[in-house]
C-alpha cells in the first residue's frame, strides 16, 4: 500500500479494533472516544477517495485536509509556513490563483487594489480609451494556411506542446476533451498521437520532433508512409516541425528504458523498455533549403494540411539563413511557433533553462521582424509560447506581433497542478505528469475538462473585455503602442517606441536600420545555417 495512504489505512484499523474492543472488552470510557474520533477521519478518507472534483484528496486521503487548512489561514501564516522558493514568485502565485479561479467558475475580482509595483521598472499595463466598445463574441479566430488545400481555423489561445509520457493518460484525455468542448487546438508535443488524443476527437496539432515518433523507421529515420497515414487523420488540424524547446534548446533527451511503457511504446513507435532517443539535432535536413523543403513534403504527405515548426531562437544568423532560404526557394511555412526561453518542461539541466536560448519577446520580434522584412508576413502566421497565462499576456503578445498563443502551464494549472515540481519523479501528487495508474486515477477526466473548457472561455472572455476597455473590438486591431511598459521609476515607453520594428522589404534592399540585422543579415546564406566569414 503506497505510504499516502496510510493515514486512512490507520484511521479504518483504529476504528475496527475499538469497536472489536467495545464488543470484547466493554470498555465504553476508553473505546467510545476511539471509534468516535477513527470513525469520523475514516468517513472522512472514504468520502476523499471517491469524489471526482479533487485530485490531491483522491491521492492523499485525510492528509490532504492539513494542507487545506493552511490555504485557508494562508494570509496569516504564508511566510512562516507554506511559502517555497518557486511560490515566492509573484508569477506563480498570482497565475496559478487566477486558473484556478477562472477554471473552477469562481470570481476572479480582486479587492484592495493591484498587488503589483507599478512604479517598479518592467511593469506594463494596457491603456484604456475614453470611449470603450462593447465587448465582443470571444470566439477570436485565426486562418491558417490560408493557400494550402485545408486551411485551420485557430482559436487565438491553445493548448501548448505536451507529450504524452510527460503527462498521463487522463491528463491527455482531459486536455482534449476540453479543447473539443471549446474549439480550440491540441499539440500532441514530440511523443506523437497516443490513443488518448483520439478517444475525445479534439483537434490536434501533430508536432514532429528529431526522434520522429509515431513515423519513424527501426533505426529512428523519418518514414514518410506512416507519416502520410497519421497525419491524413481529420482530427489532425495541422503538422509542426519541432527545431527546439525554449526550456532546453539544442539538448535533446533521452527517456530511460524503464520508462519506455507499452502504451508509450505503442504511441511513438518504439521498442518497449529500451532507451528513447531524442537527438539534439534532426536528420531529414542539414541545410535552410533542406528544411523548407522538408516542410512543404510534411504539407504534401498530410493532404494539404498547414505545415510549420516551431523553434527556440538562439544564433539570429541561423533564422536569417532560413529567411534568405524562403526567398531563394519561394517555399515559406504556413505558420511559425516562436517558443520563449522562458517555457518549461517536466525536467531540463538548470543551466538550460537559466541561462540558454532567447526569451519569448525577443525571439518574437526577431522572427515578426524578419517576416516582415523579406514581404512574406502576411503569408507566415506567427504563434507564441512561454510563460502566457492571462488575458493581458495574450494581449500584449499579440500587439507584439504574434497571431495566437499557446500556453502549457496555464493548461495544466486548469488540470490540477499544485507545481510540486516532481514531475520527472513519477510522484505527482495530482495525477498530471505520472503513469502510476493509481496516482493518475486521482485526475477524473469529465471534471478536468469541463475545467480546462471553462479557462479558456474565462480567459478569451477577459480579453474581450481587454479590448473593448481600449476601444477595440478584436486582437487584430492590437498594436505595440496599446502596450506600455515602464523602463525607470520616472520614464515610461510604448511596445511601439521601446521595440525597433521594420518597414516591409526593408531587408530585400539590406537597409534595415537595425543593429543586430545590420551585423548578421549580410553574412547568412541561404545554404548554410553557418556564419559566412
Amino acid at each position: 500500500m503506497p505510504s499516502r495512504y496510510y493515514a486512512f489505512a490507520i484511521a479504518v484499523a483504529v476504528f475496527i479494533g475499538s469497536l472489536v474492543l467495545e464488543f470484547v472488552f466493554r470498555a465504553p470510557w476508553v473505546t467510545w472516544p476511539l471509534i468516535t474520533i477513527s470513525g469520523f477521519l475514516s468517513l472522512v478518507g472514504f468520502i476523499d477517495v471517491t469524489q471526482t472534483r479533487q485530485a490531491i484528496r483522491r491521492n492523499y486521503p485525510i492528509l490532504s485536509h492539513f494542507r487545506f487548512f493552511f490555504e485557508y489561514i494562508r494570509p496569516e501564516i504564508r511566510q512562516y509556513f507554506i511559502e517555497s522558493d518557486n511560490e515566492s514568485s509573484p508569477f506563480s502565485r498570482a497565475s496559478r490563483s487566477l486558473v484556478y479561479q477562472r477554471a473552477k467558475k469562481e470570481s476572479d475580482k480582486r479587492p484592495f487594489g493591484t498587488q503589483l509595483d507599478v512604479y517598479e521598472p518592467g511593469y506594463e499595463w494596457i491603456n484604456h480609451s475614453v470611449s470603450p466598445a462593447a465587448p465582443s463574441t470571444p470566439d477570436f479566430r485565426r486562418t491558417i494556411g490560408e493557400t494550402s488545400k485545408q486551411p485551420y481555423s485557430a482559436s487565438v489561445f491553445n493548448v501548448s506542446a505536451m507529450s504524452f509520457g510527460a503527462l498521463s493518460a487522463n491528463a491527455i484525455r482531459a486536455l482534449n476533451q476540453g479543447a473539443k468542448m471549446g474549439g480550440f487546438a491540441h499539440d500532441t508535443g514530440e511523443g506523437s498521437i497516443s490513443r488518448y488524443h483520439r478517444e475525445m476527437g479534439g483537434d490536434l496539432i501533430w508536432e514532429l520532433g528529431s526522434g520522429y515518433f509515431g513515423c519513424r523507421t527501426a533505426d529512428g529515420k523519418f518514414d514518410p508512409v506512416r507519416f502520410a497515414e497519421q497525419a491524413q487523420d481529420p482530427q489532425v488540424k495541422m503538422v509542426e516541425l519541432k527545431l527546439s524547446q525554449g526550456a532546453k534548446p539544442g539538448h535533446g533527451g533521452v527517456l530511460p528504458g524503464p520508462k519506455v511503457t507499452a502504451e508509450i511504446a505503442e504511441a511513438r513507435g518504439v521498442p518497449v523498455g529500451v532507451d528513447c532517443v531524442s537527438p539534439a539535432k534532426h536528420s531529414v535536413f542539414s541545410n535552410p533549403v533542406e528544411l523548407l523543403e522538408f516542410i512543404a513534403k510534411m504539407r504534401e504527405l498530410s493532404g494539404g494540411k498547414p505545415a510549420g515548426m516551431k523553434l527556440a531562437i538562439g544564433h539570429p544568423w541561423e533564422f536569417f539563413a532560413i529567411a534568405k532560404a524562403m526567398v531563394k526557394t519561394g517555399l515559406t511555412p504556413d505558420f511559425i511557433v516562436v517558443d520563449g526561453s522562458e517555457g518549461g518542461t517536466g525536467a531540463a539541466p538548470v543551466e538550460f533553462t537559466d541561462h540558454v536560448g532567447v526569451p519569448l519577446r525577443e525571439g518574437l520580434m526577431l522572427v515578426h521582424n524578419t517576416l516582415v522584412g523579406i514581404g512574406v508576413r502576411d503569408r507566415v502566421k506567427l504563434g507564441a509560447s512561454g510563460k502566457i497565462v492571462s488575458a493581458f499576456d495574450i494581449a500584449k503578445t499579440l500587439a507584439m506581433g504574434a497571431d495566437w498563443c499557446n500556453s502549457a502551464r496555464g493548461f495544466m494549472f486548469a488540470l490540477g497542478c499544485i507545481q510540486a515540481q516532481s514531475c520527472h519523479t513519477g510522484t505527482c501528487p495530482t495525477g498530471v505528469t505520472t503513469q502510476d495508474p493509481l496516482r493518475q486515477r486521482a485526475l477524473v477526466v469529465p471534471s478536468k475538462a469541463e475545467r480546462v473548457n471553462e479557462f479558456h472561455k474565462s480567459t478569451l472572455h477577459a480579453l474581450s473585455e481587454l479590448l473593448a476597455a481600449a476601444g477595440l473590438t478584436h486582437p487584430d486591431q492590437l498594436r505595440p503602442e496599446h502596450i506600455i511598459r515602464r523602463i525607470s521609476s520616472t520614464e515610461v515607453t510604448s511596445l511601439a517606441t521601446l521595440y525597433k520594428f521594420l518597414k516591409p522589404g526593408s531587408l530585400l534592399q539590406e537597409a534595415s536600420g537595425h543593429q543586430v540585422f545590420e551585423y548578421y543579415w549580410k553574412r547568412a546564406r541561404a545554404e548554410s545555417f553557418a556564419l559566412a566569414s
